[in-house]
C-alpha cells in the first residue's frame, strides 16, 4: 500500500519537500500572480495538506521570496551571474525552457508585484551592470553603452518569452535568432 501513495503524499525528506512546494508554488503563482494566489492552491497544486506547507513555509510572502530566489539562483546558474558571454544567451533560453513558469514569474509577475518590486529592480540592475560591463569597451560613446546596456537583457529576455509563447520553435537555431537581435542593438549603439 506505501507503494501506491504518491510522491506528494508520502513522507519526503525535508529538502525535497521543500523543493516540491516550491515547484508547485511556482506554477500556481506564475498562472494566477501573488495576490491571487493562496496557500491552499499552492498546496492542493503541490498535492499535500495546508499544514505540510506551513511547516515549510511561515507565510504566503515567505513562500512566494523563495520561489524568487529558486528562479533567480536557476537563472544565474544557467546564464553566469558576472559576465555576458557567448554563452548567456543559450542559458537564458535554455533556462526558460526549462522553466517557463519561473521566468515568467521572474520577468513578467514579480516585477508587478509591489511587495517585491525593490528585489526585482536590483535584479534588473544586476543584469544592466553586467551587460554594461562586457559592452562598454566595444561601445565608444558611453551614453550609448549605458542605454545597450539597459536594451541587450530587455531584448533578451523578450526574446525568449516570446519564443517561448511561440511554442519554442527551432530550438536549436533560437539561442542564434536571439543573439541577432541583441547584436542588433550592439550595432546600432556602436553607430552612434
Amino acid at each position: 500500500m506505501a507503494e501506491q501513495l504518491s510522491q506528494a503524499t508520502r513522507r519526503l525528506p525535508r529538502a525535497e519537500r521543500r523543493e516540491q512546494i516550491i515547484t508547485a508554488a511556482t506554477r500556481a503563482f506564475a498562472a494566477a500572480g501573488f495576490a491571487a494566489t493562496n496557500l491552499d492552491d499552492i498546496a492542493t497544486e503541490a498535492g499535500i495538506s495546508r499544514a505540510i506547507l506551513y511547516r515549510h513555509f511561515d507565510s504566503k510572502t515567505d513562500l512566494y521570496q523563495a520561489v524568487l530566489d529558486s528562479a533567480c539562483g536557476r537563472l544565474i546558474a544557467a546564464v553566469g551571474a558576472d559576465e555576458f558571454t557567448e554563452a548567456s544567451i543559450p542559458g537564458l533560453l535554455r533556462a526558460g525552457a526549462d522553466d517557463p513558469a519561473g521566468f515568467r514569474l521572474l520577468f513578467h509577475h514579480a516585477v508587478r508585484e509591489p511587495e517585491f518590486r525593490h528585489a526585482m529592480d536590483q535584479f534588473q540592475m544586476n543584469m544592466t551592470t553586467v551587460a554594461h560591463k562586457h559592452l562598454a569597451s566595444s561601445i565608444p560613446d558611453p551614453q550609448w553603452a549605458a542605454w545597450a546596456a539597459q536594451l541587450v537583457p530587455t531584448v533578451a529576455i523578450a526574446a525568449v518569452t516570446a519564443w517561448l509563447d511561440a511554442g519554442q520553435p527551432d530550438p536549436d537555431g533560437a539561442a542564434d535568432r536571439i543573439m541577432e537581435a541583441v547584436n542588433g542593438v550592439i550595432a546600432a549603439a556602436q553607430r552612434a
